[in-house]
């Protein structure tokens, strides 16, 4: 940081004729690595860019300080432009002593406390600056900047003061925007980062910012063009690539697989981007294209559970369970207490109807995710279709106690129970199945209502 806050002059100079000169403020990195975005979020975040430097010119008055304090101020800007921020302090604050209702020193003491981490005292000399100079523009500035972090709320006051004393200037904005995004305030910090991509066309900061919170709203239209404009000026900037893939992709427009292709080829480390890659290669049927995505990168990092996992998925979309199958056994190798990978090799095992097969994954899975009711639900299902009505039954309760039967579950129960020789529970579970369905012309309302006639007999007739 660079400042010339006195100038030369006689050794007897009074306070009321020595100029403290403002500086240019830079907020150090260190001290504010501020975080990404959650929200709107879900979700694609991207690091906050802190400007290089505030200036506090626009201090509403002069204020002259005499030659001792100067040369205090001296030394405590000798040890700043060193980073031996500690050694700073003492100066200023006798500076501070002597003369408090003066802006600047105050506002130099809040830079050390900020470059020293030390928050709390660097907020109240920002506010102390503040207090004393409403206009000092910086100060507002760098307060709103050394709340982002962790009190976005408290920093929107501050950053909407720097706003209005720089109306033409797009930095603050944008940081207003960041401000109001991390406060949950959506609908502001896309108007405010609005204003600042008007105030400057080209800046991808912006831009991209914009575009990210215009995805987590659910307005993939908005979002595209942001992220296409960014491309315009920085072709391989890896925020904007992946913006526009999922843009296009939300959107369900075309080329959002070339889109996630190009990203990837930016960033190949991307799991989650290369997952939704594959899941999009499968939509389209390029089942060759899938694999061969996944052969490459296992041939570059060897095959791990989840590239496992996805050649799998590809081997289901193409039906192939035998070698599905296999794929998932080498995942589950891999890693054994992944609930997914039993409950997937027991749904791939039922569908080979290898019910004891079944059985064992599934309850694995249960055991190891009790409240997954899918994995569940495909037990019950592996019992029914293996025969074993009882065990069906009692795992149908199960569900039931966690959520409502719908009708088609009833209709099972039915056919559990008439296969099992009990007319009684088994007519009324038809009869609970006829009256909550919707489609009265399904296969199922025909069985049911025959069944029911021949149930209806027996049960009058053991009565």
């Amino acid at each position: 940081m660079t400042s010339r806050h006195c100038e030369t002059s006689r050794t007897d100079e009074t306070l009321s004729e020595r100029r403290i000169r403002s500086c240019n403020i830079a907020i150090l990195g260190l001290v504010l690595v501020l975080a990404d975005c959650p929200q709107a979020s879900s979700s694609a975040t991207q690091p906050l860019k802190i400007p290089p430097a505030h200036s506090s010119q626009t201090s509403s008055r002069t204020q002259k300080v005499s030659n001792p304090l100067n040369d205090l101020l001296d030394e405590a800007q000798k040890d700043i432009d060193k980073s031996d921020f500690a050694a700073a302090i003492d100066p200023l604050r006798k500076v501070i002593a002597a003369e408090p209702d003066v802006a600047y020193p105050h506002f130099q003491l809040a830079y050390v406390f900020t470059a020293l981490e030390r928050v709390a005292e660097a907020r109240s000399e920002y506010e102390r600056a503040i207090a004393i100079d409403p206009k000092m523009t910086a100060a507002y500035l760098n307060l709103g900047i050394l709340l982002l972090d962790k009190e976005p709320a408290a920093a929107v006051t501050p950053l909407k003061k720097a706003v209005e004393l720089t109306p033409a200037e797009s930095r603050p904005r944008f940081l207003l925007g960041v401000a109001q995004e991390r406060s949950g305030d959506f609908a502001r910090a896309a108007e405010t980062l609005e204003g600042a991509s008007s105030l400057d066309p080209r800046d991808t900061d912006t831009l991209n910012r914009l575009g990210t919170l215009y995805l987590g709203l659910k307005r993939p239209s908005d979002a595209e063009p942001r992220f296409r404009a960014v491309l315009e000026s920085k072709p391989g900037d890896s925020t904007a690539l992946l913006g526009l893939a999922k843009s296009l992709d939300a959107g369900n427009k075309p080329g959002a697989l070339e889109a996630f292709q190009d990203y990837l080829k930016a960033q190949p480390a991307d799991k989650t981007a290369r997952q939704r890659f594959i899941a999009l290669l499968i939509a389209s049927e390029k089942y060759d294209l899938a694999l061969a995505e996944i052969d490459r990168v296992d041939a570059a990092e060897g095959p791990t559970s989840e590239s496992l996992r996805e050649r799998a998925d590809v081997l289901v979309a193409q039906k192939k369970w035998d070698d599905a199958i296999v794929a998932v056994r080498k995942a589950v190798l891999l890693s054994p207490q992944d609930a997914a990978l039993h409950g997937g090799l027991g749904r791939l095992m039922m569908q080979k109807r290898d019910f004891a097969g079944a059985e064992k994954e599934l309850k694995i899975a249960l055991t190891l995710d009790r409240t997954n009711l899918v994995y569940l639900k495909d037990l019950s299902s592996t019992f029914y279709l293996g025969g074993n009505y009882t065990s069906a039954l009692a795992a149908m309760d199960e569900i039931a106690k966690k959520e409502k039967p719908v009708a088609f579950t009833w209709f099972v129960r039915g056919l559990c129970y008439d296969k099992l020789n009990q007319p009684k529970p088994a007519l009324a579970a038809y009869q609970t199945f006829l009256a909550m369905t919707t489609d009265k012309n399904s296969d199922q309302v025909w069985q049911a209502t025959e069944r029911s006639k021949v149930l209806r007999r027996m049960v009058e007739g053991h009565n």
